[in-house]
């Protein structure tokens, strides 16, 4: 019994052209962020504004609160980051928040990463 080289593979099917992904169109309208400072800034509250109330603020406003929660979250996280928020009360995306007078001041860069920011005392 001989031993017959195998087939030749058939030859490849030229490549196809790449479709191209059909990118959505930004909405029209303030962001996220914002938002959320306009809310904040909005409340007279001498202690600033809490998480929960910022939220409600928000779904008054026409924002779906409950199915970008994450979004929110992260705008508030985001916010206190650069400095444009100030954190009266909580820790993260909870709490009491406030528009920072001081915005001339840089914001404390994180230590290791965005999720754990340096913490003064």
């Amino acid at each position: 019994m001989a031993e017959e080289a195998p087939a030749a593979a058939p030859a490849a099917a030229p490549a196809k052209a790449a479709k191209k992904k059909a990118t959505k169109p930004k909405k029209a309208g303030p962001s996220l962020g914002e938002l959320i400072v306009k809310a904040v800034s909005a409340s007279k509250e001498r202690s600033g504004v809490s998480a929960s109330a910022l939220k409600k603020a928000l779904a008054a406003g026409g924002y779906d609160v409950d199915k970008n929660r994450a979004r929110v979250k992260t705008a508030i996280k985001s916010l206190v980051l650069k400095g444009t928020l100030l954190q009266t009360k909580g820790v993260g995306a909870s709490g009491s928040f406030k528009i920072n007078k001081k915005a001339d001041t840089k914001p404390l860069k994180p230590y290791c990463c965005k999720t754990y920011p340096r913490i003064s005392y």
